[in-house]
């Protein structure tokens, strides 16, 4: 696998039992790339390693005053000193290759998960997480992968320069094939410290980047409610958390670089003396003596591989522990079902709850409690991340088919939908039936006045589709992203489309209208929306109420409120003591008098006031 041909068509299954396990899997994954980096890496060490063989020759010929091994020496280091330039460079670039087709590999499969598990995986890991494991562990994983097929090579070459020098001169061969392994694996009582101290400190700073990742997220909460202060002096413990242990994982790695230092040298100190004293004996010649020192200093070089190698390793353990941990995260049930994709058509139906919406019609869903409702439009659209019984389709249990056709069928769009980065072409450029123009979506979610302030923030476009988006809409207020995501969802035109509290951050007036466009435009269409807003409800076919986990009452809205007092409790925040004015929450016979019904709509009147407060108040604060 080359860069340009990235990214890859399949990234595969890993093996995501343990952080090593996963990281050997890469490995093996990238064998061809790896084989490539091992081959030049040969080619570069041996060629380094030679040199002092041809200096050793070259002095030696000197002494001997031999020109024509002089001269043969002379061609010797040439071909030396090409297999260094050609080996280093194509040694980069393989190197360089591997770390980043295994940091792409390793996005890709995040990426996949991240899309299987949907709204699930935040609930299972912490948004700080994904983060960190998606930028800075990829980069970790990456430069392991790629470090490995450097360090095989600089060991091979380490043992073939000590069977060489055991050969070429046995007795300080002798000492070299000793003193070698004493150097690569003196470190080694000092590494399992120093892997903990690396690991605690990957630890803070992955709690660290949570912290800033949730922070940014509710940023203009925590101005409204002046929490700023707090959390940056959070952050700034957190940091400073960070610092002490990088110091701390520091100082080890360099006892660890300082040792790689001191043995080299004082290894080639025990050669010059002992060299020497043999030189005097005549046991071996000057070029000798010189050839082997050589060797050694050259040897340090490919040594410090085994440094990097453990340094990576200790390094990339924990990232490749929190990747797996995020990889092994499944569905609670399989994206590729049991049944051949097909695109049912007929009522929703959800067993746990009994509710029912029918085919081509109008439902809202009224439910107490926030979270969930969430959870129930998420079973709605099959594929739910918690156990349960399949939400049927026509009859066909949406769980049973793949994953991608219970998305077609049904689409879910939950209450904090994300805007990406781009022009308004692109972030409308969704797949779709082709029935619904965006111009027809735009207008059904009142997205008249976003068109134009898209147009006044972007000074080169004179079309509002060529406008552009800032990261997750941020240029824009609650209201404004709210309706652009409506407008999305409303292009795709799916059989079926669930809203969770789709008008939540817009004014009474601009829900009413979106209340009528939406119904208009979804005429003969399945409509689920879960709301507690009476301009939504009022414009249902059916009402469904939820309560503790099961449907409880189905009516029209305007009959609900006057029959149904938890009904009533919901949508006109009804309290306690009203309730008990009005004769007790268990009270099924309430009187449609006047005083009653003008206590109600009073009631909305206020509810939508207060929406329309929030709404102007997100307008000021993102225009502040």
């Amino acid at each position: 696998m080359q860069i340009q041909d990235l990214p890859y068509p399949d990234p595969g299954v890993p093996d995501v039992r343990s952080g090593p396990r996963f990281l050997w899997w890469l490995g093996r994954n990238q064998l061809g790339g790896q084989l490539k980096s091992l081959a030049w890496g040969l080619l570069h060490f041996v060629s380094v390693s030679a040199l002092p063989f041809c200096v050793g020759l070259a002095v030696q010929a000197v002494v001997d005053r031999s020109g024509t091994r002089l001269a043969l020496t002379g061609f010797l280091m040439v071909l030396c000193g090409t297999g260094i330039a050609v080996g280093d460079t194509f040694l980069h670039r393989a190197a360089v290759t591997n770390w980043i087709t295994a940091a792409a590999r390793v996005q890709q499969l995040l990426a996949r998960k991240a899309a299987q598990l949907g709204s699930a995986l935040t609930r299972r890991v912490a948004a700080g997480e994904v983060v960190a494991v998606s930028t800075g562990d990829v980069e970790k994983i990456g430069w392991f992968v790629e470090a490995a097929s450097r360090f095989t090579a600089a060991a091979l070459t380490v043992v073939v320069v000590c069977v060489g020098l055991l050969v070429y001169q046995p007795a300080l061969g002798v000492v070299v094939a000793v003193g070698l392994p004493v150097l690569a694996l003196a470190v080694l009582p000092l590494l399992p410290r120093a892997t903990r101290r690396a690991d605690f400190q990957r630890e803070k700073a992955g709690r660290a980047t949570e912290l800033a990742s949730d922070t940014v997220a509710g940023l203009r909460v925590l101005r409204g409610i002046g929490g700023e202060e707090l959390f940056l002096d959070r952050y700034r413990r957190a940091s400073q958390e960070v610092r002490h242990a990088a110091v701390r994982s520091a100082r080890m790695w360099s006892l660890i670089s300082a040792i790689q230092v001191m043995l080299p040298g004082l290894l080639l100190i025990a050669i010059v003396w002992h060299g020497v004293h043999l030189a005097r004996q005549g046991r071996i010649t000057v070029g000798e003596l010189v050839t082997v020192y050589s060797a050694v200093m050259v040897l340090t070089y490919p040594l410090r591989h085994f440094e990097e190698i453990a340094m990576a390793y200790s390094f990339s353990r924990p990232s490749a522990k929190r990747a797996a941990r995020v990889l092994s995260l499944e569905r609670a049930t399989d994206a590729v079902g049991s049944r051949e994709a097909a695109l049912p058509e007929g009522d929703l139906y959800d067993p746990a709850t009994g509710l029912l919406a029918r085919s081509g019609r109008f439902t809202a869903v009224v439910c107490g409690d926030p979270d969930a409702a969430g959870r129930l439009a998420e079973r709605l659209g099959g594929h739910p991340a918690e156990a349960g019984p399949s939400v049927l389709l026509g009859g066909v249990p949406l769980d049973e088919l793949p994953l991608d056709s219970a998305r077609t069928a049904v689409l879910v769009q939950d209450k904090d939908p994300v805007l990406l980065s781009g022009s308004l072409r692109e972030l409308l450029d969704v797949p779709a039936s082709g029935g619904i123009r965006a111009e027809e979506a735009l207008a059904a979610a009142q997205c008249g006045d976003v068109l134009d302030a898209l147009t006044q923030g972007s000074l080169d476009a004179d079309d509002p589709m060529d406008a552009r988006i800032t990261e997750r809409g941020r240029s824009l207020s609650g209201g404004q992203r709210q309706r652009l995501a409506l407008a999305r969802s409303l292009i795709t035109d799916p059989e079926v489309l669930v809203l969770d509290e789709p008008t939540s951050a817009v004014d009474s007036h601009t829900e009413a209208r979106i209340a009528e466009g939406v119904r208009q435009l979804r005429t003969g269409r399945t409509t689920v929306v879960f709301t507690s807003s009476p301009l939504l409800l009022d414009r249902a076919d059916r009402v469904v109420l939820v309560h503790e986990g099961d449907v409880v009452a189905v009516g029209a809205h305007r009959e609900l409120v006057l029959t149904e007092p938890r009904y009533r409790a919901v949508v006109t925040r009804e309290t306690e003591e009203e309730a008990t004015a009005r004769g007790g929450p268990d009270d099924e016979t309430v009187p449609q008098d006047a005083p009653d019904v003008a206590k109600t709509a009073v009631r909305t009147a206020l509810d939508d006031h207060e929406t329309a407060l929030r709404g102007a108040l997100e307008e000021i604060e993102e225009s502040a």
